[in-house]
């Protein structure tokens, strides 16, 4: 995750989340599961939570707060990155129009803006395909994973 440049502690957080079982922990369980200060615990959940990666829940009935990984989580991850990426390319568009369409930087601003572009469409499409997927996962009552 920090060679994909996720903050370390971040990162580290999120993987003890996510090999735990129930795919939720306790400020303190993650404390003592990453040998960490609560504090250091803090920036990393701020930092998830700010991205979307996790979210605060209460232990029923205490002060608690319970830390938990999104339900599909990579599929709302990579729906705001659409989302962002949407935004890169109108701006990238607006930049290219004024920069000139008959300068290097116009016609390689028009290029990246166009590569968005691209991106978007293919991420809508494996997007897509993912859901169908599920979908034929659930009906069939079963998992295609590990294929």
């Amino acid at each position: 995750m920090t060679a994909a440049g996720m903050q370390r502690m971040a990162s580290r957080v999120f993987a003890a989340l996510l090999a735990s079982e129930t795919a939720s922990m306790t400020s303190a369980e993650l404390a003592e599961a990453l040998k960490i200060s609560p504090a250091a615990v803090s920036g990393a959940i701020r930092y998830l939570s700010q991205v979307g990666m996790v979210s605060r829940e209460r232990d029923p009935g205490t002060r608690r707060e319970r830390y938990v990984l999104h339900n599909e989580l990579w599929y709302e991850t990579f729906t705001r990155r659409d989302q962002v990426l949407t935004r890169w390319e109108a701006l990238l568009r607006e930049g290219s129009a004024t920069l000139g369409p008959d300068t290097a930087a116009g016609r390689r601003t028009a290029e990246t803006a166009e590569f968005f572009a691209f991106l978007h469409g293919e991420i809508g499409g494996i997007m897509d395909r993912w859901r169908a997927l599920k979908a034929a996962e659930k009906a069939a009552g079963g998992t295609t994973a590990g294929r």
